[in-house]
Parts: C-alpha cells; structure tokens; sequence
C-alpha cells in the first residue's frame, strides 16, 4: 500500500465499497469540514481497469463531499489516498468494513480537550463550529465541560455516570461538586443522580427560568444557570413565589376586566381534570380555571363550565350569570406574610407536642412531600435464586405479616407492595388517621417504614442489629441458594472446621469443594453418621459478624468495625456550667 495524491476526476465509487448505492450518501455532517479544511483522512483506493483511474474501497462519503465542494467553487484538489493492489474484491470488502465499522465518534471529554486546545492556539468558536459542522451552542456545551472538577470529567468520559447528572453538576458550585464526589466515593452513602441530583442540589425546590410569569431578568432574583446555557433555575423558590402568585393575580384580573364571568385558581398541587368540564363561550357563561403547578408551571385553561351545566347549555337553558368575584382579601404579598408568621407558630407549638410531630413524620414518611424525599429497600439482586430464597425466609414472612397488619390499621389494601414514600397518599388524611391511633400503632407503624427504608448492606444494619441482639438463628438456615453460592476452598474448609472442627478439616483439606459442601450438609442434617450440628449459621451472618480468612472482603464485618469503632470513641468533655 502506498499513499498519494490523486485527482477527483480519476476516482469513481467502488462496488465493493459498503456504501456502494445509486443514491449519493448523505454527507451534511462532515460537508462544513470539507468546506473548511478539504478532506484530511485518507481515502482507500484500488486501481481499475482504466489505465490512470482509481476506484473507491472506502471513503464514499468524503469524496461525495469532495465533489460537492468543487462543485460550488468550481475548482477541486487531489485527494489524499492510500492504494490497495488490485484484483483482491475480498480484502477490498474488508477494508471498507473495517473503516466503517471500527470508527468511533469522539466522546465529549475527548472532544473538549481538543477543543480547549484550538481555542489556546486563537480559534473561535465560530471556527471550530464552522469546521466540525456543528451548531455554535453544541460547542459552547463541550467547553462548558471544562468548569467541572477533572474527577467528574473522568468519570463521564469512562461512562460512570450519564449525561443527564453530568449537566445537573453544571449547576453546582465548586463545593457542592466535591460533596457530591465525596457521596460517589462512599460506598455506603447515597449518591443522587438524575432527579434526585436536583432536589439534592436545590433542596427540593428546583423551578426553572422558563416558568416565571413575570420578567425573570427584571425581577433581581438570584438565577443559576447550567454550563451548557440550556437550563436555569431560580435560586429562592420562595421569592420566585411571590412574584408568580403576583403575577397570576394580575392576570386573574385582566381576565375578569375582559369580560369573563369567573376565573377559578386551581390550588397548587390539585389538578385540572379537563374530562370533568366542557367548554364554553364566555357569552355562555364560561370560566378561565388557573392550574398552578409545585413546578412553578401555571396553565391557563379558558373557556370551561362543569359537566353539570354543560349539560343545561345543550338543553338550550341558560347559566345564572355568575356574581363578579370579589377582590382577594390578602394580596399575595399580604399571604405569604400571613402564611410565614402561621407557619413559624405552628412549628414553635409543635415543639412541644412530640407525640403530634411523631405522627406528621410518620405521615411525611409515607406520603412524602416536595420537601421529604423517601426510597423504600427494593432487595434488588440479579439471581432469581437469590431473591426467591430471601421472599421465602422465615425473616421475609414475618416482615411482610406484619406489614400487612399496618397496611390495615391505616385503611390501606394488604396487598399493596410498600408502606412507606407512597406518594398517591394523601398527606392530611393520613396525618388525621394517625392522630385517631394509639401510640402503640403508631409506633408499630415507624418499624415498618423503618424496616421498608432501611438500606441493605450499610452500617445502620450492623448497628441496629446489636443493638436489638437479633439471633440470626430465628430466621435462617442454610439452602441450595446458599451452597449454591460457596465456590471458596478455604472458606468451604473453615466452615468444616466451624461444624465438624479442625480434624474433620485436616482429614478433608484436599478433597473437592463438592464432597466439603456434602460434610457441611450432614453435620447440618446429622446424616451419614456425622454429629448435628443445629441451629447453626455462618461467622458472617451472625451478630456481631467475624470472617473466616485474614483476607477480608467481608461487607458485614467492616461495618461492624466501624460501628465498633464509633462505639469506642469517647465522648468530648462538656465544659461546665
């Protein structure tokens, strides 16, 4: 193979060429680079039966685009080429395959140092648009890329996390990126992603720009917006507030001053359900109804009646026209102080009445609010095996009765599959359902939310666990599952020792994993003349948990250490008084 420069005339699209077709290839995405530098990337060529003229194995849409530039300036360079022998259809198949399949768009990362180094070197980023062939936004976005910390670069650029959390962290402060690598790296943390990022970021509260009624640039108020320029959000949900419900009320009276009978603000978080009404002209008495949305979104739905008079409207009767509505008592302004001042009484209250605060948590924990955020422990493993011997132990049955009791004692089906962060509740009710009830319920009723969000494998486990003295011989016994799941000859060999003791374990330190599992089985069983051994479980599903080797990876016994660990601190020395 040798490389050269051969002129567009003398090239033609070969047969062979996987993108071989009578209709030219699309080539919009590498026609501006063209445009600006030619074609760069070596076409793969062979000769053909002309003397002088070359067919293309790979790189149609290069010259396509070639042509198409000599076309609009009426003169045409030499393409780069490299030349296969000729006569070799096979070999010419393969390298077209090859080219083809092998490239890889450039992840953004890659594309942002490269970038960042022809901006150095005095590019702008109309150029680098202009020779890429891409919109001036798409680029300003990969640069963007470069006011996040280099950990979370590299983590994108590995694929660790996705693109949606990666524009979330553009909102963040530099501290708030750190935290949130100090969540990554903690395996026994939460580390939100994706809508959770956004609540963690903005406490709960995040409303963006495009929602706003009023002239958000205008308003003086504080507005984050991401690297990419594409998101931005209000930093104070609460002044947002006031200006929005200003604003929906100057609309209101606009609607009524133009003429309209009525105009309805929806409650913020009920819905408008638009197949319970019909709609109507204003002359007919039609309504504007206002939804307010907790994402700060306000929709206008004008021109509606219920059901109910939609249906005197077609027996030809005519609707009572509807009385002007007054002007609002409390302007906004007045109900966010009227609203604030209620609020920081009830909660000074509140204080005081530990037994009305364990009930609105208890209410909270179920029902959630845009403040509370609550995930139950889905149990989730890949093998069925494992999951089926987990919802079948002794543990899981008695769990799940007693769920099921309190599903009762709140007036909820049994058969739902959770208690706890089940949004469809309604938050009052419950709150009032749990007034009604003993302390007892109410307490049962913390144990099963608490059982519910209670996260597999951390360091509450452990520390739960000692602290009650579970007794993990109540609720296990080994299984197929769990044999199943033995593949270690050292450990198979210490649990020998664990059930039939250390000569037993010498005499069978070199048979195989399979006939070790069986001594296991029968000193469980007391089969085959070996001693039962009962009620027996493994150092590491005990309380406290211990490993069987100095090699560790144990998860239960390295929190163990660190709760054992918490527990020895002493406590710091209070001056006195």
């Amino acid at each position: 193979m040798k490389l050269d420069f051969i002129d567009l005339g003398k090239l033609s699209i070969s047969k062979t060429n996987m993108r071989y077709a009578k209709k030219a290839p699309d080539v919009s995405d590498i026609l501006p680079t063209v445009r600006a530098r030619g074609v760069l990337v070596p076409l793969i060529v062979r000769p053909n039966c002309e003397a002088g003229h070359f067919e293309i194995v790979a790189g149609a849409r290069r010259f396509t685009a070639a042509a198409i530039v000599a076309d609009e300036s009426g003169h045409s360079e030499p393409l780069p080429c490299a030349i296969l022998e000729e006569g070799d259809d096979a070999a010419a198949l393969e390298a077209s395959l090859i080219e083809n399949i092998a490239r890889r768009d450039a992840d953004e990362v890659t594309q942002w140092e490269s970038y960042t180094r022809l901006v150095r070197e005095g590019r702008s980023i109309t150029e680098i648009a202009m020779t890429f062939g891409m919109a001036e936004a798409m680029v300003r976005r990969i640069l963007a890329l470069g006011n996040l910390l280099p950990r979370i670069r590299s983590l994108y650029a590995r694929e660790e996390i996705q693109g949606a959390t990666v524009r979330l962290l553009t909102l963040a402060s530099k501290k708030q990126q750190r935290a949130w690598l100090a969540l990554h790296d903690d395996a026994e943390a939460y580390c939100p992603t994706g809508n959770q990022l956004k609540a963690w970021l903005f406490g709960g509260g995040a409303i963006r720009v495009e929602h706003a009624l009023f002239d958000a640039e205008a308003s003086g108020l504080a507005i984050i917006a991401d690297l990419f320029g594409e998101e931005r959000y209000f930093a104070d949900s609460d002044a947002f507030w006031t200006l929005q419900n200003a604003a929906i009320d100057a609309r209101r009276e606009a609607y009524l001053g133009d003429g309209w009978s009525d105009v309805v603000i929806v409650p913020r978080g009920d819905y408008f359900s638009a197949w319970e009404y019909r709609k109507a002209a204003k002359r007919k008495g039609g309504r504007i109804y206002i939804q307010v949305r907790e994402s700060g979104e306000v929709d206008f739905h004008e021109g509606y009646v219920t059901a109910k008079e939609a249906a005197r409207l077609d027996k030809g009767e005519k609707l009572e026209a509807q009385p002007k509505a007054a002007r609002p008592e409390l302007s906004s302004r007045m109900q966010t102080y009227v609203d604030l001042h209620r609020h920081a009484a009830v909660r000074a209250e509140l204080a005081s009445q530990p037994h009305v605060a364990l009930r609105l948590m208890v209410a909270h924990a179920i029902a959630g609010s845009p403040l509370w955020i609550v995930r139950t422990e889905l149990q989730m493993t890949r093998d069925d095996d494992v999951r089926e011997s987990v919802e079948t132990s002794p543990a899981e049955v008695r769990f799940d009765e007693k769920r099921r009791a309190v599903l009762a004692l709140l007036g909820f089906s049994p058969e739902k599959p959770k208690v706890a962060g089940d949004g469809a509740v309604s938050l009052v009710r419950l709150f009032q359902r749990l007034m009604e009830l003993p302390d007892r319920a109410v307490f049962d009723t913390i144990a099963i939310v608490m059982g519910e969000t209670l996260r597999s494998g951390c360091d509450a486990v452990e520390a739960v666990g000692l602290q009650i003295g579970v007794d993990m011989t109540k609720y296990w016994e080994a299984d197929d599952t769990f044999f199943e799941g033995l593949r270690d000859k050292e450990v198979l060999t210490a649990l020998v020792a664990d059930v039939g003791g250390a000569e037993v374990a010498a005499a069978n330190a070199k048979e195989t994993g399979a006939i070790l599992k069986a001594i296991i089985r029968d000193h469980l069983d007391g089969s085959n003349g070996r001693a039962k051994v009962a009620p027996w479980v493994p150092k590491w599903m005990a309380f406290p948990p211990a490993a069987y080797t100095e090699r560790g990876g144990v998860g239960p016994v390295s929190a163990y250490a660190r709760v054992a660990a918490l527990e020895a601190k002493p406590e710091p020395q209070r001056e006195a008084a």
